[in-house]
């Protein structure tokens, strides 16, 4: 039995790292990948491996910074109080009975979860009692803001 194609392992490679991709879900392995499947073309084509090196590394690295640039590449800087990635109570719904107001300033006590929270109205929104959405957690504070439709805007 022969040795396998320098092109089947460059295929494999790109294979793996694409399946790694699944799992991370990030974007840059696919880059990468395509990078592989560039040197994978250069062995079918017949090129020395130190083309089909070449040719990997140099489409790997412009794949990877033209997704850089791109829109999808782009890193949103925010607070993680405020990103719904690090916690899954950012967006969720809470039912607020009545606020208690200091100098514009209204918070409330209200059960969220299996436990009674403190709750902070955002600032510009009217202390009505009413479903509010979390748009931040700060401690042990959620901070909360009008529904302004039926769906929660996220």
């Amino acid at each position: 039995m022969g040795m396998m194609a320098n092109w089947a392992i460059w295929v494999l490679l790109a294979g793996g790292l694409i399946v790694a991709e699944l799992f991370t879900g990030t974007f840059y392995l696919l880059m990468l990948a395509m990078g592989l499947t560039a040197g994978g073309i250069a062995a079918y084509a017949g090129l020395a491996l130190e083309w089909q090196l070449l040719i990997a590394a140099v489409i790997g690295i412009a794949a990877t910074v033209l997704l850089r640039r791109s829109r999808l590449g782009r890193v949103r800087r925010g607070p993680a109080t405020r990103d719904p990635n690090v916690s899954m109570d950012i967006g969720q719904l809470i039912e607020i009975g009545a606020w208690r107001g200091v100098n514009d300033a209204y918070s409330a006590r209200a059960p969220y979860r299996g436990a009674l929270w403190d709750v902070d109205l955002e600032a510009g929104e009217e202390p009505v009692a009413g479903q509010f959405i979390i748009r931040e957690i700060r401690g042990s504070r959620l901070i909360v803001a009008a529904v302004k439709n039926k769906r929660a805007d996220r």
